[in-house]
Order: C-alpha cells, then structure tokens, then sequence
C-alpha cells in the first residue's frame, strides 16, 4: 500500500508507535530510579505518568490534525501539520543528541523517521492544492483519439 497523501494514517501510526515508546520509556526510568534511589520511586512515577500524559494528548492532537488535513485536503491544515512535525522533528534531534540510554535513543531516531515521513506526505498534500495527490510514475500516457481515415 502507497501513501501518497494520507496523513491521518501517518499520524495514526506515529501516535500509536509513540505511545507505545513512552510507556517503555517511562517504565525504564521508574525502573532504574527505584534501583539506584528508592526514596524517590514515587515522585518519578508521578513525573512519569503526568509527561506520559502530555506526550499522549500531544500526539493525539497531531493524529487529529492530519486526519483534518487529510480529509478535507486543506492547504493551510497541512502547512500547520508541516510546522507542529518541524517541532517534533527538531525535538527528537535534541533528544536524540542527549539520550540517556539505547532506548531514549531508538525512540528519538524512530521519532525523527516518522516526522520527516509525516512532512514529505503534508508537503505532497499542500502542493496538490486540494485535489488528489497522483504519481508520475503511475500515470498512463494519454492516449490519442483515432481518427478514421478519409475515404477518398
């Protein structure tokens, strides 16, 4: 399956896959917190799961925005999607230059994948100019109408 210019389905994908990250993320600092500090185990958690929270709503926002721009085929929706994906891409770079572990570190190279991912499919869709997004290299040549010949 190609996508061409379906951010919603991209988004999706980022949410769910970012999500899913988070919690592994999470799950790890609560980890490697209580073995080295138990004392503060719980203050973590609660760090942990408000920013599991903001990451989750973020992204779910971001899905929601490139259903919009994807539905409607809105010029302005994904050039708005292009500057939040902008954000994220230059997020996860920070992140990914100041990991602290293999896993932050996949996390921010699988973020940054998805964010140009998301940028190429909102560009495509924003230089159609509302209508359908077609590949060159599946275009059929026009064929040209045949003429009968003359009778003399």
């Amino acid at each position: 399956m190609k996508l061409t210019y379906e951010t919603g389905i991209a988004t999706f994908i980022q949410f769910i896959l970012l999500v899913f990250l988070n919690i592994a993320n999470g799950a790890n600092s609560v980890v490697t917190t209580c073995h080295k500090d138990s004392s503060n185990c719980v203050s973590n958690l609660i760090v942990s799961l408000i920013f599991f929270l903001l990451v989750a709503i973020w992204f779910m926002c971001v899905w929601l925005l490139g259903y919009t721009a994807q539905q409607r085929r809105s010029k302005r929706l994904a050039q708005l999607l292009i500057v939040v994906e902008v954000l994220i891409l230059l997020t996860a770079l920070f992140n990914a230059r100041h990991h602290t572990d293999l896993l932050s570190f996949a996390t921010s190279l699988i973020d940054i994948a998805l964010a140009i991912w998301v940028i190429t499919l909102a560009f495509r869709l924003m230089r159609s100019g509302g209508g359908r997004v077609v590949s060159k290299s599946g275009q059929r040549p026009r064929q040209r109408k045949r003429v009968p010949p003359k009778k003399p």
